[in-house]
């Protein structure tokens, strides 16, 4: 049977018997860095549309966040490594710790973008380069090594594009410090962000290919079909936002000039990419909800779905504004709402979630 990634799995030896006080504890999700990746990007696309007071409480509300999930998340490593570590390598939940990754750039360009806080911004980047380093090779060395592993039809989700999302986001917070720097600082600051931006890219295709072939090909249930499959499209949409911030750079760094065709290409090749799969998502969200009536109940994975909306949104704006699109400044907008009304029912549903556990 497969394993859902939005809960955990068999309760490890030395974890049986979990603490009282602190069996929810043990259950977190690794995924739920996604709250702060939704709530960031919804806050940042706030502001580069104008609603400047609603971005700023979004800032406040996403810092409180980001603090008490890492301290959830030591005091979890802590009172139950086996779970915690033992999560990182495990196919379905692993790629939920990129959140972390991600969470952090997207934090980082807040500060940088509401508050003009460089010192900041820096801290928390180098934080989420640190982050990166240990999460991608420790998680894609123990997938690679451990003995037992499941199918791929099992195995694999549009989670794992949270390596993309988590990748990408070093890219735009890269890009977007950059303007701030002096020379040398500035060119390899550019630099890092091209590289990281290509390497996303490559990443997207390698996954992407299998998710499209465990799509395709194997049998499709509708507990198969997880929020987090919308990072199929926030994949894109980030990859579109690094792209654009790269093309604004370009008088910053002469290679960038070089490149400059190559870079608007895929930057728009993004962009496409990521825009041809909302109708398809919004197709077999039917399907699930309606065709085949799946339950609709709060899951931290649904922040997952909240974060590609607000991407699309930020993504587009900037697009826009790099390559002069003005006849898709009206996007921005719709998409703006349509991710603010989706945070909205995602935080109501964490609210009321949180009530009812402490209820029981």
């Amino acid at each position: 049977m497969r394993v859902d990634a939005g809960h955990d799995a068999a309760p490890q030896a030395s974890d049986a018997i979990p603490r009282p006080s602190f069996a929810e504890l043990a259950r977190l999700s690794p995924a739920y860095f996604g709250m702060v990746m939704a709530t960031g990007i919804v806050s940042l696309a706030a502001h580069l549309l104008g609603w400047t007071v609603l971005a700023a409480g979004l800032f406040w509300l996403n810092l409180t966040a980001y603090a008490v999930l890492w301290v959830l998340t030591l005091l979890r490593a802590v009172l139950y490594p086996r779970r915690f570590f033992g999560d990182m390598i495990d196919h379905l939940r692993g790629p939920g710790f990129f959140t972390t990754v991600a969470a952090t750039g997207v934090l980082g360009s807040q500060v940088l973008v509401l508050h003009g806080d460089r010192n900041s911004a820096m801290a928390l980047w180098i934080a989420a380069v640190v982050l990166w380093v240990l999460l991608m090779y420790t998680i894609l060395t123990g997938l690679t090594v451990k003995e037992e592993k499941p199918t791929l039809r099992d195995g694999i989700s549009g989670a794992w594009l949270l390596a993309v999302v988590a990748t990408q986001s070093i890219a735009v917070l890269a890009a977007l410090l950059a303007p701030h720097l002096g020379a040398p600082y500035r060119l390899e600051l550019n630099f890092l962000a091209l590289s990281m931006w290509l390497w996303g890219g490559m990443l997207y295709i390698w996954m992407m290919s299998l998710i499209f072939y465990r799509y395709t090909f194997f049998p499709l249930a509708p507990g198969d079909l997880a929020p987090p499959y919308w990072i199929n499209m926030g994949a894109m949409a980030i990859s579109t936002l690094a792209g654009s911030l790269l093309i604004v750079n370009v008088n910053d760094a002469p290679f960038l000039q070089s490149l400059l065709p190559f870079i608007k290409g895929f930057t728009v090749f993004y962009w496409a990419t990521g825009t041809w799969w909302i109708p398809m998502l919004l197709i077999l969200g039917v399907w699930r909800h309606l065709v085949r009536r799946f339950p609709l109940r709060y899951d931290p994975l649904y922040w997952g779905a909240v974060f590609p909306l607000g991407m699309y949104a930020a993504c587009t704006h900037e697009l826009v504004l790099a390559m002069h699109f003005d006849f898709l400044t009206w996007l921005p907008q719709l998409f703006f709402w349509i991710a603010l009304a989706a945070w909205t029912l995602a935080f109501v549903g964490l609210v009321l979630d949180l009530a009812q556990r402490a209820r029981a």
